[in-house]
């Protein structure tokens, strides 16, 4: 069995952090809406060989991004779990992200940045912004990344910010957000911005999270994810292609977590082993260098 690196796992506790997105009336709210613990996610991934995990931010409110740096890094210092490296949160264009973002530069354990950006708070355009170019080309100095959580209607813009970063590291998060129910108008839109998105050599694609846009738990099939999947593994080419559970929030759209992990490794199965250990494992050692 291929070990496994899972690039995106998230965890928390809604004792101790608010989540800017959470709203426990809602569907999601009431999947998600309960801690989530390494002691949980050891029992989700157990017997499907994942040997290290990257942690993702969780979009917690601004005002507690320093507190959740400080846990993760606790939790990767400790050694106690398979969680050894993180992307932090962070607001490049935000009024001391600068003092913010040095504190991380050659971090042993937090390798990026990231902002949630598909929200509907966040206004068209706010990616070419001037203060926020500006800090996305500091963390490029700094030796950060930066990972794209964006709405796909938006790829367009995230090509000029990478244009306009060109010494950043980008991570694209989810394949760019493809979205399981879009209209086929929609998803040949994506088909095309993804292309453009890849050739842009300072970016890699992350295989995660678009699981969790199916209509329900479970409402999908091989044959609804393996375009998606099959288009981003080739336009980004075997060297710049990460897995990502996105666990908890795959629950969204799968019962457990070895259904995604286990339906991509069905959809890859025909490519080389050397390409699957890329995607799997081999890829996100030497981009996170972990």
């Amino acid at each position: 069995m291929i070990p496994v690196v899972d690039t995106h796992q998230h965890l928390w506790n809604l004792q101790e952090f608010q989540l800017a997105w959470f709203d426990p009336q809602t569907p999601e709210g009431r999947i998600l809406g309960h801690n989530f613990t390494p002691k949980e996610y050891d029992e989700a991934t157990k017997g499907l060989n994942v040997v290290k995990a990257v942690y993702m931010e969780v979009d917690v409110v601004p005002e507690q991004q320093q507190k959740e740096a400080d846990a993760i890094i606790r939790l990767c210092e400790s050694g106690k779990t398979v969680t050894c490296a993180a992307v932090v949160s962070g607001r490049p264009n935000s009024e001391g992200f600068a003092q913010y973002a040095k504190q991380f530069q050659g971090h042993k354990y937090v390798k990026g940045i990231r902002q949630v950006l598909h929200v509907k708070s966040t206004p068209a355009g706010y990616c070419l912004d001037e203060k926020f170019v500006k800090g996305i080309r500091l963390l490029g100095e700094l030796g950060l990344s930066f990972d794209l959580c964006i709405r796909p209607a938006e790829l367009p813009d995230f090509i000029k910010l990478i244009d306009l970063c060109p010494d950043t590291r980008f991570i694209l998060d989810h394949c760019g957000n493809a979205n399981l129910q879009h209209t086929p108008a929609q998803r040949e839109q994506w088909k095309k911005d993804l292309a453009e998105i890849a050739k842009r050599k300072n970016i890699v694609g992350k295989v995660s999270g678009f699981i969790a846009s199916a209509p329900g738990r479970g409402k999908w099939t091989l044959d609804d994810l393996a375009p998606i999947i099959n288009h981003t593994l080739d336009c980004f080419g075997p060297d710049r292609v990460m897995f990502g559970g996105d666990w908890p929030v795959c629950l969204l759209g799968v019962e457990k977590y070895a259904d995604w992990l286990n339906a991509l490794k069905t959809i890859v199965q025909d490519r080389s082993e050397e390409q699957q250990k890329k995607l799997f494992h081999d890829n996100a050692i030497r981009f996170y260098g972990i």
